[in-house]
């Protein structure tokens, strides 16, 4: 089987912040960091990083001369970077993000070279593949609707982490997605641009200032959410990430809870990047999906830890390493990786 990620490369420019910046104010920085990064990027490392080798993993889409250095990162991680456009006229998508001393992000996306998808270069970035393989997108480039399509027209299996999520998201075939991996932000969004005013009898427009506030929302709080959509997707297999509260997976009329590792957080830019690669690596390797959500969450526990955006996602090895000192009980919950049930109940079908 091969994975395909047809997604945004960006360069990432990081200030250490003591808290996000509010409007009118100026602040200092402690630092500033230039790393690669994008979601398309991100997921590619991360995807390759858990496949060890055991699959192809190939990235496509577009950087300009400026970016050279992102597909040096990609093929270091061992992805195939020839579906990959060098524009000579358009400067390489950049993220500039404020990392502040809690581990939160704030990030500020510039497109470039990234909104210059052309069906062309969907054509023949597709062209390899058949039944059976698998493609990865986000919403930070041009044409995902085109990609779905072909996708599906040639029998892959289509991935989906529409983030950012915007407007554009509601005129995707997402009947044509098999996996959609949302966070709670993007959830509400979602149900919202569906028409759902509230969930469970709980407001859209609540829940989604909560989530985007912290807002002290707990994992079951948010069960109400992954049950509508559940409903509303009934044929895809859902996954709801809740950062620290762990996820949840609806698929085939079931609802369950997968908690996180516990951890220290220092950066979570990649969090969900590596949550959706070694997830779809489960997936793609023959992992039952909740194994795939554990070993999941055991990565991206990992790549909170250390700063940094495809710099901070986990070998395969280091995520292996880590399960073997929870099983000895040598985990610490507020220091590193901890204890870690694959679902903490039964999972609940959806009437």
């Amino acid at each position: 089987m091969s994975i395909l990620c047809f997604g945004s490369a960006n360069i990432d420019d990081t200030y250490r912040v003591p808290h996000m910046v509010a409007r009118g104010e100026t602040l200092a920085a402690t630092s500033v960091v230039r790393r690669a990064g994008g979601k398309g990027l991100n997921q590619a490392i991360a995807l390759a990083r858990a496949a060890a080798g055991r699959l192809d993993v190939a990235f496509a889409g577009c950087v300009g001369a400026d970016g050279a250095f992102l597909l040096d990162e990609l093929e270091a991680a061992g992805v195939d970077v020839a579906r990959v456009q060098v524009l000579e006229d358009e400067r390489t998508g950049l993220a500039v993000i404020q990392n502040d001393d809690a581990g939160d992000n704030c990030i500020i996306l510039y497109g470039g070279a990234n909104r210059r998808v052309t069906p062309e270069l969907v054509r023949r970035a597709l062209a390899f593949y058949g039944p059976g393989d698998m493609v990865v997108l986000q919403n930070e480039v041009n044409l995902v609707d085109e990609v779905i399509d072909q996708a599906a027209g040639r029998g892959m299996q289509v991935a989906l982490n529409p983030s950012p999520f915007d407007a554009s998201i509601m005129d995707l075939p997402l009947d044509k997605v098999d996996y959609l991996l949302v966070n709670e932000i993007e959830a509400t969004q979602l149900l919202k641009a569906l028409g759902a005013a509230s969930v469970g009898g709980a407001d859209i427009e609540a829940g989604e200032a909560a989530a985007t506030t912290g807002a002290g929302a707990t994992a079951g709080d948010w069960a109400a959410v992954a049950r509508a959509l559940g409903e509303r997707f009934r044929s895809t297999c859902i996954v709801m990430t809740l950062g620290a509260q762990g996820a949840y997976l609806i698929e085939g009329g079931t609802c369950a809870h997968v908690p996180a590792c516990p951890c220290k957080a220092v950066d979570t830019t990649a969090a969900g990047d590596t949550f959706t690669g070694y997830f779809l690596t489960g997936i793609a390797l023959g992992d039952s999906a909740l194994a795939a959500m554990a070993t999941a969450a055991r990565a991206a526990s990992i790549a909170v830890s250390r700063p940094g955006a495809a710099a901070s996602i986990p070998s395969a090895d280091e995520v292996v390493a880590a399960d073997e000192v929870v099983a000895d009980g040598a985990g610490v919950a507020d220091e590193g990786v901890a204890d870690s049930s694959v679902v903490d109940g039964a999972a609940e079908r959806l009437v």
